[in-house]
């Protein structure tokens, strides 16, 4: 007996006879195979919290992409910077005037730097007030705060300097003055510690690979520690028992990462965005060659709030009073050791987190509105 079969006809648009639609379809997913098996990209598809996903948990993310843009941004303007002490404010000139889009590239560089502290300030003060800062998180907690350290004292320090104008040499002549108060520690940033090279270069080779060798290290600690002890939970979870040993069990993760990543990504676009706006806006000039007689300017707005203890109590007042607020945070966990979050029930949190901010605005609120002073005698 026959056994009837059929021979299918040719697609005329697929002269070989053979259905490539499912190849076509298995081609991505094919690719996805291949570099999972190689990537382990699959591993970031793990829970998280369902509360990750708002921008109150995605500001240490917004930060984190802010830093890639800083890189990057920071090496095309590294292109064209000449950091001898000669030619320092003549090549940003070059940067601002004749290099492709230098004036552009150099305004969202620093306004970069600007929204990245601010942001890396929001996020401690939502670690704060949720009190992800408790058991087991005292150490992020204390790596957090060096970054935030070496973001603003560092970073955004060292590249005010790095202009070479009439408020960059004031700013070294206070670096200089204030490492003569820490002695040893501050020897590194003082002219006693090489004749060889001047300081200028020594900064720049801080600025662009010091600083951020050592902001890479406590990134990488931080993030590993985040993976570790998971994305803390809400007041609200911990103070119901929802969380045992500050952990919220996998069952009460209903999120996901890839989700967490694309918000992340999101905002971190969007600071770029910002900043590309605010370098339209408000193009950052270049300001007069340095004249050592002189001092006229004001720091930047983010170190307002130090310019203030300075009027009052003189160059230690600088050191003493980043001291103090660092210091006065960094033993915050130690302190608050209370099982309770929620932030109406942590008074002594409570107290430092509003009296820093009440004290940080109202003084760089004070000191943008009175006119320069002179502290250094030049």
């Amino acid at each position: 007996m026959a056994i009837p079969f059929h021979i299918p006809r040719p697609d005329p648009a697929n002269a070989t006879g053979i259905d490539a639609s499912n190849d076509q379809a298995a081609a991505p997913a094919g690719l996805r195979a291949w570099l999972d098996d190689r990537l382990g990209l699959s591993a970031l598809r793990y829970p998280v919290p369902a509360h990750a996903n708002t921008v109150w948990y995605a500001l240490g993310g917004a930060t984190f992409v802010g830093i890639i843009g800083l890189t990057v941004s920071g090496a095309w303007l590294a292109q064209y910077y000449n950091p001898d002490p000669t030619s320092a404010r003549a090549s940003v000139e070059y940067i601002q005037n004749v290099a492709p889009f230098g004036d552009v590239v150099r305004g969202i560089h620093l306004w970069t730097a600007y929204l990245v502290v601010l942001t890396a300030g929001l996020h401690m003060a939502r670690v704060l007030v949720t009190a992800a800062y408790k058991a087991p998180r005292e150490l992020n907690w204390l790596v957090g705060l060096a970054l935030f350290a070496a973001l603003l004292l560092g970073s955004v320090f060292t590249g005010t300097v790095l202009r070479w104008d009439q408020e960059a040499y004031e700013a070294l002549a206070h670096n200089l003055a204030v490492a003569s108060l820490v002695g040893p520690i501050g020897i590194f940033f003082a002219l006693a510690f090489t004749s060889s090279v001047a300081l200028l270069p020594r900064l720049y080779a801080s600025h662009v690979s010091i600083i951020p060798l050592g902001l890479a290290l406590l990134l990488i600690t931080h993030v590993f520690l985040i993976k570790h002890h998971g994305i803390s939970p809400t007041p609200a979870q911990a103070d119901a028992g929802e969380a045992p040993g500050g952990r919220l069990p996998r069952e009460r993760l209903t999120g996901s990462f890839p989700s967490h990543l694309r918000l992340m990504l999101g905002y971190g676009l969007a600071l770029f965005g910002l900043a590309g706006a605010l370098s339209l806006l408000a193009p950052q000039r270049i300001g007069p060659t340095p004249d050592p007689t002189m001092e006229v300017t004001k720091p930047p707005f983010l170190f307002y709030w130090l310019y203030a203890f300075e009027d009052w109590f003189g160059i230690p007042g600088i050191l003493y009073s980043a001291a103090a607020i660092f210091g006065l945070l960094a033993a915050l966990p130690f302190v608050d050791r209370s099982p309770l979050r929620r932030l109406r029930q942590r008074p002594i949190a409570a107290l430092v987190g509003c009296g820093l901010l009440v004290v940080v605005v109202a003084l760089s609120l004070f000191v943008a509105a009175q006119p320069p002073a002179k502290h250094l005698g030049m």
